[in-house]
């Protein structure tokens, strides 16, 4: 589905985490950091279970030149990673996290 067609989604009154993640992807690919953050900030309200979303949320933070915020929604994510037995998440924000811890 086109970035497009999800928006008109939205527009039309939809709202899901599993909308929010897909309009928080196709912005971060598009390359616009803080749209996608915005998306995906709402999707973890939605379903703070989603760690796709937490994963995604930093790196879109990140890009946006939010250090603080991508650390907070990593910790976060890899929180709710282990809620959920999610090890393949947990292993990929846990990385994504040190590497910025070591960057300073």
């Amino acid at each position: 589905m086109t970035l497009a067609a999800l928006e008109a989604m939205l527009a039309r009154g939809t709202d899901n985490s599993l909308l929010r993640f897909g309009l928080g992807k196709g912005h971060l690919d598009g390359g616009d950091a803080p749209q996608a953050a915005q998306h995906l900030r709402r999707c973890v309200e939605l379903d703070p279970g989603y760690s796709a979303a937490w994963k995604l949320l930093g790196k879109a933070l990140l890009d946006s030149g939010d250090r603080p915020g991508a650390a907070l929604a990593w910790e976060e994510g890899i929180a709710a990673a282990q809620r959920k037995g999610d090890k393949q998440a947990e292993k990929e924000m846990a990385v994504f996290l040190r590497r910025l811890q070591r960057q300073g």
